[in-house]
């Protein structure tokens, strides 16, 4: 089995990212800015945002995290939304999920102007993404096909399936796989008998969001394995991350598979950049080239 190493292409893509942004700079005098919206102490939460405004800093993306407690008014929160759409040196506007319960995602997420929308969240990038005229694409599954493309993995003609119909990952995932001339089959909570689907397929993206949800039994030998998930789960007593695949199991039958960590996350984050990067190429009326 070969690892999908998402730690060495993210490597590679915010090293390329970062000489697009050095030449950005030298022509508008001006850094792609970042704005990090963060609600409530999830302590994941906090950690990843750490984790994107470091890897921001590292290519020369200008990056702000604004914080707010729990249980600030819906009303503070929207201003500085809208404050953040008016402000032309933020460039893109993350809001990091999961809010707290008393929010509403699908409302938070409509305050963001579609201009400055670097996770693909907003109604008008998903409709656009959907007619396959992308003003960006969610990060994770644009990841996820990069790490195809650099390991020359072959998708036209074959037998994919998704685990997982999210609106952040296991639907755009199927869409782009489709563009990509495979086959696709989209499986999910409701989903009889999971692993004759997952047998029977040549590719499987798996983001069910569950635990060591599929093993080794659950793919046929030389299957290419992507697993989206991330856990923090307790083993022999130790705390540890795992995904939703059981990978011990499947790693002397499977041709390629990711880890967890070191897969899709690294992948995540880099298309973040990336997305970021673009959007204020489009702000400013430059190409993506820079």
């Amino acid at each position: 089995m070969q690892i999908l190493d998402g730690r060495l292409v993210a490597q590679e893509t915010r090293a390329e990212l970062k000489r697009k942004i050095h030449r950005f700079f030298e022509q508008n005098k001006q850094k792609p800015g970042l704005a990090v919206v963060l609600v409530g102490n999830n302590p994941a939460s906090k950690i990843y945002v750490r984790q994107k405004i470091k890897a921001a800093e590292e290519v020369g993306i200008s990056s702000e995290v604004f914080s707010f407690s729990g249980d600030v008014p819906t009303h503070e929160l929207e201003r500085k939304i809208q404050n953040l759409n008016r402000d032309s040196s933020v460039h893109a506007i993350l809001v990091q999920l999961p809010l707290p319960s008393a929010f509403s995602s699908r409302e938070v997420v409509s305050w963001i102007d579609p201009k400055k929308d670097p996770d693909c969240l907003t109604v008008e990038n998903q409709g656009l993404a959907w007619s396959s005229q992308p003003r960006v694409l969610p990060c994770t599954p644009s990841g996820v096909m990069k790490l195809f493309e650099y390991y020359n993995i072959p998708l036209q003609g074959k037998k994919a399936v998704v685990v997982g119909r999210s609106q952040i990952v296991g639907l755009p995932m199927a869409q782009l796989l489709l563009r990509a001339n495979a086959t696709v089959t989209i499986c999910h909570s409701h989903t009889k008998e999971l692993s004759l689907f997952t047998k029977e397929a040549d590719i499987i993206v798996v983001a069910a969001g569950r635990p060591g949800l599929l093993g080794g039994s659950d793919f046929k030998k030389e299957a290419d394995v992507v697993d989206v998930g991330i856990h923090r789960t307790t083993e022999q007593g130790k705390s540890v991350l795992s995904g939703d695949v059981r990978f011990k199991e499947i790693q002397d039958q499977v041709s390629f598979a990711t880890p967890v960590p070191g897969g899709v996350g690294p992948m995540t984050v880099a298309m973040l950049l990336e997305n970021t990067f673009h959007l204020a190429c489009l702000n400013t009326g430059k190409t993506n080239n820079a």
